[in-house]
């Protein structure tokens, strides 16, 4: 179980911080296609949100940033710091409407990576977490033409090794 869990902080290190924040950009009144990621049940108002988009297969969904843009598959990122008051938002734009994967983390001390012990992480579909990431098929989005509204449900660690949302 907790192999499960240090290999999920592995997988969703980003190897190079700026790597795919380019093409994610939505620019002013964003025709689409695009994912509008609404982010709810933070723990606290520090820190910064990184929305990623992946291949929805299972071999690519949370894989390294510079393998998948190597390989010229979808990978996009957009980060910003967690705001003071109200609704937390991130606009990813993908390449085409489409089937693909949504990571969310919230890196509450502001760095690049995930640390187990303070940071969350939600999915696209909000999959009950447990004791390891989901499966792909569980943290699928379709983007449609437009702008694809989603919202998902930040986990934080729950318990030894679980993850669940906070209680309210």
């Amino acid at each position: 179980m907790i192999l499960t869990l240090v290999a999920l902080a592995a997988e969703v290190m980003p190897s190079t911080p700026a790597l795919g924040t380019e093409a994610a950009r939505c620019r002013p009144h964003e025709p689409g296609p695009a994912v509008l990621v609404t982010v709810d049940g933070l723990k606290d108002r520090k820190g910064r949100l990184r929305a990623e988009i992946y291949p929805a297969v299972d071999g690519d969904f949370l894989a390294d940033d510079n393998v998948l843009v190597s390989q010229g598959k979808t990978f996009r990122r957009a980060v910003i710091p967690v705001p003071p008051s109200g609704a937390a938002q991130l606009c990813l734009r993908v390449p085409r409407p489409g089937t693909y994967a949504l990571s969310v983390v919230h890196a509450r001390s502001g760095a690049n990576g995930f640390s187990l012990l303070h940071d969350g992480i939600a999915f696209a579909g909000n999959p009950r977490l447990g004791h390891s990431k989901p499966d792909v098929a569980q943290a699928r989005i379709v983007a449609h033409a437009g702008i694809t509204p989603t919202t998902v449900v930040m986990n934080y660690r729950s318990g030894l090794f679980s993850f669940a949302p906070i209680k309210r």
